[in-house]
């Protein structure tokens, strides 16, 4: 607690929106941890010896009440219930990944006298949306259902976690009226959608151009699907996403220009400029989670030097973590929340002793180098069991990737800032455009290069939450081996290791003795699973998208059923049985 404070107040507070998001409390359960965090609070005003020393574990103690009290705020559901078709009136207030058929956007809905957020499917075939307008137009309005079975993704808590109530169909002719009460955000929003909008009409290769619109402006919604698989399964999806790397670079290209127009008294103004300015840039992409953390991170770092204090990367850490959570406790539960911080917990964890076992650094190269593989491995080891978790694949050729990409990202991301800039700014430059054309369609052809290692990528890996918990404590214990080898620090890793083959070893024994039969819905087609042992068999219907099924249906259920081998037959459509091995089961 002397050492860390901060960081362990911060863990307590997460401990609390973990518990009050696993079990159900009312009101009057609230009211009393609400009165008991307040009677902590007011006891730290009495000078007392007994509580002096109590008071670490009454900080604690407070800490987890405010994070129950603030997360059972956060979790209020909208008791309106106007399911069907309606009227509705609605402003776009930002855009979402799109699918084959529609193109989705997250929206304020009014209805009725009633207003509430979101999601607006749109057909592809109807003209783009914006946030100067007003719509208005007849849908089919649904909340989100919650999965069939356990193993397939929630997308209703998905929601619900942003916020979100409701899906909105648009099955009708939509209709707009310009709007004259814009926010200073909504006008930062639709400079955004406005600068996308011209990215799209360059003339540029589209997967150059969606590139462009995803690494600087966070906007992946149209990425093609290809696109997408290679950055996934070659490990570099962080590259393409906004993270700390690109506002790190990005902070340091304002600081660069700002020091070579100001003099040398006023170098805090440049960082004081800087910050600024990555805070403009913040609000200009729409204060994604991702971008706030890194900028919020950054900010904290740069204020301790300000003060003329050692910066505390743990301190840094905690402070962002619990500023953010404290607006919205249902960050915790986003991936990219906890797979960020996590990585960066695993290069202060591991990076040094990882980085004293490679060669001396004594020259700049070496440096460079040694220090990208040792920050690499260091962020991949840390958050290896919650990719395994969340995802259920990895691959080999990541770290390989992460070391040939990660040295030119600093060139990439200043190159396609600029180009963005540019564009902002409607200045063409036709041999600008072909130069980074050719620049980015060399990268996605690397990156597609390392994609396609089959033999190194696993996938369908299953992984409960013991196991995970196994993981992190191996991560844990290497740090000691790394700095410390002997016959102490290497048994403890030979235990934990031994521990998490136990688990696994039991989960699969566990997995492997049950059998069953489901019928998955997916979309307007009928899977059937027959599990027996540790084999199991899906019938699909004819013409259905085999690799969809594959995708959304089959393959989660391998990894959450713990399967080794499955087959795919076709069942026929006057179908009443199905035998498999040589039982039968009923199946209309």
């Amino acid at each position: 607690m002397k050492k860390q404070p901060l960081l362990i107040l911060v863990i307590f507070f997460i401990l609390g929106i973990f518990f009050k998001d696993q079990f159900s409390l009312d009101e009057t359960y609230i009211l009393a941890i609400a009165g008991i965090t307040l009677l902590v609070v007011i006891t730290t005003f009495f000078k007392n010896y007994f509580l002096y020393r109590m008071q670490p574990y009454l900080l604690c103690i407070m800490f987890f009440g405010i994070g129950i009290v603030l997360h059972f705020f956060n979790t209020c559901e909208n008791p309106v219930s106007i399911e069907g078709d309606h009227s509705i009136i609605f402003k776009i207030s930002g855009k979402l990944n799109a699918n084959e058929k529609y193109r989705k956007y997250e929206a304020v809905v009014q209805l009725e006298r009633q207003a509430f957020t979101a999601v607006i499917y749109i057909p592809k075939s109807e003209k783009q949306l914006n946030i100067n307008h007003y719509y208005q137009a007849k849908a089919f309005v649904s909340k989100p259902r919650a999965p069939q079975y356990d193993f397939q993704f929630d997308y209703s808590k998905y929601l619900q976690r942003k916020n979100i109530d409701f899906q909105c169909f648009i099955n009708d002719e939509v209709y707009a009226a310009e709007r004259t009460d814009l926010s200073w955000g909504e006008q930062f929003s639709q400079a955004r959608l406005d600068v996308l909008q011209n990215i799209g009409k360059m003339q540029m290769s589209s997967q150059s151009k969606e590139f462009l619109k995803g690494i600087i402006l966070a906007d992946r919604t149209e990425i093609d699907a290809q696109t997408v698989q290679d950055f996934s399964r070659s490990g570099l999806v962080h590259f393409l996403a906004i993270s700390g790397t690109h506002i790190i670079v990005i902070f340091g290209l304002f600081y660069f220009l700002l020091i070579k127009v100001l003099p040398v008294k006023l170098r805090k103004c440049a960082i004081l400029a800087s910050l600024g300015l990555i805070w403009i840039f913040t609000a200009f992409i729409g204060f994604g989670s991702s971008v706030v953390r890194s900028s919020l991170m950054l900010t904290i770092y740069f204020i301790y030097i300000l003060l003329q204090r050692k910066p505390d990367l743990l301190h840094s850490l905690a402070l962002s973590a619990f500023t953010i959570l404290l607006f919205d406790t249902q960050q915790i539960f986003d991936v990219g929340f906890q797979l960020s911080f996590l990585a960066v917990l695993g290069i202060f964890w591991l990076n040094q002793p990882i980085l004293n076992h490679l060669p001396k650094q004594n020259n700049r190269l070496k440096k460079i180098i040694f220090n990208t593989i040792s920050v690499s491995v260091s962020a991949q080891l840390a958050t290896l069991p919650l990719v395994l978790y969340y995802f259920h694949q990895f691959s080999f050729i990541s770290i390989i990737a992460n070391f040939f990409i990660i040295p030119f990202s600093e060139i990439i991301i200043v190159f396609s800032f600029l180009m963005t800039a540019l564009i902002a700014l409607n200045a063409d430059f036709q041999y600008l455009n072909i130069l980074y054309e050719f620049i980015i369609e060399i990268l996605l052809a690397i990156i597609h290069w390392f994609a396609n290692f089959n033999e190194v990528f696993f996938e369908n890996i299953p992984m409960n939450n013991y196991e995970v918990f196994s993981l992190f404590l191996i991560v844990i214990l290497l740090r000691y081996l790394l700095v410390k080898c002997n016959l102490k620090n290497f048994t403890r890793c030979i235990m934990a290791t031994v521990a998490f083959f136990v688990v696994r070893l039991s989960s699969d024994f566990y997995a492997m003795k049950k059998t069953e039969v489901l019928i998955h819905d997916f979309s307007k087609n009928k899977v059937i699973s027959i599990k027996k042992n540790n084999d199991v068999c899906f019938w699909i219907e004819e013409k259905s998208d085999i690799s969809k099924i594959v995708k959304f249906v089959i393959n989660p259920y391998c990894a959450s059923r713990r399967v080794k081998r499955f087959e795919i037959k076709i069942l026929p459509k006057t179908a009443e049985k199905i035998v498999y091995q040589h039982k039968t089961y009923e199946i209309k």
